[in-house]
C-alpha cells in the first residue's frame, strides 16, 4: 500500500519538478519562460480574478453562514441544499450559462424585450465578470468552512457587550468577526486555489477578449506545441504550483495566529430574528434563486431556439439541438467516457482509502502518514499542474508493459485518482482517528486475520464515510474540466470538454443544450440521493 501511494503520488510530483529544474533547462530558458510578457500578464490576471473571486466568496459565504448557523431562520436543510449546488455544477456550465443571460445576444432579454441595444459589449466576458463567477462558484467552500465553528459561537461574549452598551455593529465587528476568523482564512484560502485552479470560466469568459490567466496559458501553449514544449509547460505548472502554495501558507500562518489568541468556550449563540425573519428569509432564497435560476433560464431559452440571438416564440422554438445531440455518436460517448471515469475513480479511490486510513489511524505507519499527507498536495494545486505531471509521468512507454497511457482515457482517470484521493482518505482517516482502536487489539489478540478485521471491524465503521466520500470524488470528476482539457484526444472526450469545444467552435445552441442536460442530470441525481438519505448510513451524503 506504501508504494502504490508512493508511485501515484509522490512519483508525479517528483517528475513534474525533475522536468521544469533538469540542468538541459538552464537557467537562462527558466527565466526566459518566467519573465516572458505573456507569463507575466497571465500571473497577474491569476491573482488579480483569483483575489475578486476570492472576496465575492467570503462575503457570500460569510453572510449565508452567519443567517443559517446563528438565526432561526426555516426550511435550513433546503437553502443548504441550495447554496451547495454552484459547486455540483461544471463550471463550463456556469460561464455559458451567464453569458447567454447577459449581453445584446441574449435569447432571454430578447424574448423579455429588454436586451442591451446591438454591438454593445456583454459585459460578463471581462475580469471582473470572470472574478464574480468564481466567486460565486466558490461561495460552498467558504460556507462549509465556515458553518462549524459559526454554530459554536460563544453566547457569553455576545450577551456581555450587549449588556456594555454594544450595538449590533460593534457586537459584530468586535467579537463575532475574530471568531469567525480562522473560518473565514480557511475559506478564504480553499476559495483562491480554487479560483487559481478553475480553467472552465476563464477559458469561455477570458479567450474571446485575449484574458489569458495561467490554467488558460499552459493549455494553449500545450494544445499549439504538443509534447514539444513539456519543459516549458512544466516550469509554468510550477509558477502555479507557487502561487497556490504562497495563498495556503499565508492563510495557515494567519490561521495559527488567530487560533492561539481566541480560545474561548460556552455556551452557543443563537439570535431569534422575530419580525425580521421573513425578510431576511426572501432576500436569502431570492438572492440564490435568482444567481442560480436566471442563468439557468438564460441557458434553457439558448437551447431552445433555432438560431442563436433570435427572440423565443413559437416561430423560433425548436428542439433540434436536442435531437442532434441524441443523434451524435460523440456526445454519447463523451457521456459515457465522463461517467464510467468519475465512477472508477470514487471506486478506486475507496479502495486505496479504506486500508491507508486503517495502517495511518490503528496501525501507526509513519511512511503512509506521510504519504497519505501528501495526498492533499495535488487537490491543493491547480489542475493544470496534475495533468503535466501526468503527461510527464506516462508519456513514455510503460516498464514491462510496453505501451503508454498518453492520449488514453486512462491517463484521464489516472489525473482524476491523483486529484481526488483525498477527498477519499480524509473522511475515512478521520472517522477511524476517533473509533476505539481496542476494537482491533482485541479482534488481533484473539487470533483473527487482517482480512478478518478489515470484514468485521473496520468496514462497518468506514462504509457510511467511504459511501460520502465516493459520492463526493464522483460529483467532481464528473464535472471536471481543467484535468481533462490537457489530457484528452480524439476518442477520449469526456462532458465538460465537449461543452467546451462546442461553444469554442461557435455551435451555442448545442453546448447550451448539452449543458442543459448536463444540469438536469446533475439535479436528477442529487434528488434521486435526497430521497433515499433516510435508508443511506448517517453521514453518507456530503451536504446532509
Amino acid at each position: 500500500m506504501t508504494a502504490l501511494l508512493a508511485g501515484t503520488i509522490a512519483a508525479p510530483l517528483a517528475r513534474i519538478a525533475q522536468e521544469a529544474l533538469a540542468p538541459d533547462n538552464h537557467s537562462a530558458a527558466l527565466w526566459h519562460t518566467l519573465a516572458a510578457p505573456a507569463t507575466l500578464s497571465a500571473t497577474l490576471n491569476s491573482l488579480a480574478v483569483a483575489t475578486g473571486g476570492t472576496v465575492v466568496a467570503v462575503l457570500l459565504g460569510m453572510l449565508y453562514a452567519l443567517l443559517i448557523g446563528l438565526t432561526d431562520v426555516r426550511a435550513k436543510r433546503a437553502l443548504v441544499f441550495l447554496l451547495l449546488l454552484p459547486l455540483m455544477i461544471p463550471p463550463q456550465v456556469t460561464a455559458l450559462s451567464w453569458a447567454q443571460l447577459t449581453g445584446p445576444s441574449s435569447v432571454l432579454l430578447k424574448t423579455l424585450g429588454i436586451a442591451p441595444p446591438p454591438g454593445s459589449a456583454n459585459p460578463i466576458y471581462s475580469a471582473w465578470g470572470i472574478a464574480l463567477l468564481l466567486g460565486l462558484q466558490q461561495t460552498p467552500l467558504v460556507f462549509l468552512a465556515l458553518r462549524s465553528g459559526i454554530a459554536s459561537l460563544p453566547r457569553d461574549l455576545v450577551e456581555a457587550a450587549r449588556c456594555a452598551g454594544a450595538g449590533g455593529w460593534r457586537r459584530f465587528a468586535d467579537i463575532l468577526l475574530p471568531l469567525c476568523m480562522p473560518g473565514i482564512l480557511a475559506g478564504a484560502a480553499l476559495s483562491f486555489v480554487s479560483c487559481l485552479d478553475n480553467f472552465g470560466i476563464p477559458a469561455l469568459l477570458g479567450a474571446p477578449i485575449g484574458y489569458n490567466v495561467l490554467a488558460t496559458l499552459i493549455y494553449q501553449r500545450l494544445s499549439g506545441f504538443g509534447t514539444s514544449v513539456l519543459a516549458e509547460v512544466a516550469q509554468l505548472s510550477l509558477l502555479a504550483a507557487g502561487l497556490a502554495l504562497l495563498g495556503l501558507g499565508l492563510q495557515s500562518l494567519l490561521q495559527r495566529r488567530w487560533q492561539r489568541r481566541l480560545s474561548v468556550s460556552s455556551p452557543p449563540l443563537r439570535i431569534a430574528l422575530g419580525r425580521r425573519r421573513l425578510p431576511l428569509e426572501c432576500l436569502a432564497w431570492g438572492l440564490l434563486i435568482a444567481l442560480l435560476g436566471a442563468p439557468a433560464m438564460a441557458l434553457l431559452a439558448a437551447s431552445l431556439v433555432s438560431a442563436y440571438g433570435l427572440p423565443l416564440d413559437p416561430h423560433t422554438l425548436t428542439f433540434a439541438h436536442y435531437a442532434r445531440l441524441l443523434a451524435d455518436p460523440m456526445t454519447r460517448a463523451a457521456v459515457a467516457h465522463s461517467t464510467v471515469l468519475a465512477g472508477l475513480a470514487a471506486g478506486i479511490a475507496g479502495m486505496i482509502a479504506l486500508p491507508v486510513a486503517y495502517l495511518v489511524a490503528w496501525e501507526k505507519g509513519r511512511l503512509t502518514r506521510l504519504l497519505a499527507g501528501l495526498t492533499d498536495l495535488p487537490f491543493a494545486l491547480p489542475g493544470a499542474v496534475v495533468a503535466i505531471a501526468a503527461i510527464l509521468l506516462l508519456l513514455k512507454p510503460l516498464p514491462l508493459l510496453g505501451f503508454s497511457l498518453y492520449g488514453t482515457l486512462w491517463i484521464i482517470l489516472y489525473a482524476y485518482l491523483l486529484r481526488f484521493l483525498t477527498l477519499s482518505i480524509k473522511p475515512v482517516l478521520a472517522g477511524l482517528a476517533q473509533a476505539d482502536p481496542a476494537l482491533n487489539e482485541a479482534a488481533r489478540s484473539c487470533g483473527a486475520g487482517l482480512g478478518l478485521r478489515m470484514r468485521s471491524i473496520v468496514w462497518p465503521l468506514a462504509s457510511p464515510l467511504l459511501l460520502g466520500s465516493a459520492i463526493m470524488v464522483f460529483l467532481m470528476a464528473v464535472n471536471e474540466l481543467t484535468v481533462s482539457a490537457l489530457l484528452w484526444s480524439s476518442g477520449s472526450e469526456t462532458l465538460g470538454v465537449m461543452i467546451y469545444n462546442l461553444e469554442d467552435g461557435g455551435f451555442t445552441g448545442a453546448a447550451a443544450a448539452l449543458s442543459v442536460a448536463t444540469l438536469a442530470g446533475i439535479l436528477l441525481l442529487l434528488s434521486v440521493l435526497q430521497m433515499l438519505a433516510r435508508r443511506l448510513p448517517s453521514g453518507s451524503l456530503p451536504w446532509a
